[in-house]
């Protein structure tokens, strides 16, 4: 079985999704119950709710609106990664209304968006030192020529147990693996930092790519990393960009038929059930 720890879930109802109108196949509700359908066929048992880059103004109503769904019956739901801005003086007290929920995993700032220097600021940087001692992970999601600032963040805060979202952000349709194949051995030698399989088919070409597209930069992460600190996501509706969750979920299975058992559930659940106490 498997535990999803990058689902995005979509509400425009509820929520305001900015950067959605730059992305007209996304800009749709997408509901807890497509997924969970979804999700059953293909073996998954429980998810991780990753943020979703809602407008500033609904970041803890995001929060409270995914942790709801949560508490229905039936649902996959079993915390959340939320929303953070450590670039603002605010952060110290958020950081202490999200440490009185159980529900709350994690945080994460979508880096690779933003200009390169946002988190090279010293208020970015003592608020990320903050989490030591929290037991809340840090999710990066970056670009390539950004994993060195993704390195400086882990070591000036090695208490701090990252996740290095979808590869490290690879561009598998221009099929560039330099530097970021350097990058990412360097970034996985910091011991804090774990590496997470999920958002490569949304990278590769949506109309071609084949699981030979995706396994130099799903092995050389996994191969950096070691099985002991990778863990497994989604990043549905994302993925439906290049297929969908169930052709995600076989690409994955092929990507990794010659592991070990072991392996496998390690990547699939085990580290992920370990981390956060699932």
């Amino acid at each position: 079985m498997i535990i999803d720890t990058h689902l995005h879930l979509i509400d425009l109802s509820a929520l305001r999704y900015p950067w959605l109108a730059g992305a007209p196949a996304l800009n749709r509700d997408f509901p807890h119950e497509e997924y969970a359908t979804q999700a059953r066929r293909a073996g998954i048992e429980a998810a991780l709710h990753m943020e979703v880059d809602v407008d500033q103004a609904d970041i803890e109503a995001e929060t409270s609106h995914v942790k709801a769904q949560s508490q229905q019956a039936g649902s996959l739901l079993r915390g959340a990664i939320v929303a953070c801005r450590p670039e603002e003086g605010g952060f110290a007290a958020y950081l202490e209304r999200q440490q009185a929920d159980p529900f709350i995993k994690g945080f994460r700032r979508v880096l690779h968006v933003m200009p390169d220097e946002l988190s090279d600021s010293a208020l970015f940087r003592d608020n990320i030192k903050r989490l030591s001692g929290s037991g809340l992970t840090f999710d990066l999601v970056v670009l390539p020529h950004q994993i060195p600032r993704a390195i400086a963040l882990a070591d000036l805060a090695p208490d701090v147990q990252f996740v290095l979202d979808h590869c490290g952000v690879p561009d598998i349709k221009g099929r560039a693996e330099h530097p970021w194949r350097e990058h990412m051995a360097e970034i996985a030698r910091r011991p804090n930092v774990i590496g997470k399989i999920s958002g490569v088919v949304a990278y590769a070409d949506p109309s071609s790519w084949s699981v030979e597209n995706l396994r130099p930069y799903v092995e050389h992460t996994i191969g950096s990393f070691g099985w002991d600190r990778v863990v497994w996501g989604s990043d549905w509706p994302v993925c439906t960009l290049g297929g969908g969750l169930a052709t995600w979920v076989a690409a994955t299975h092929a990507l990794i038929a010659g592991a070990s058992p072991e392996e496998k559930m390690k990547l699939l659940s085990g580290n992920a059930r370990r981390m956060w106490k699932l």
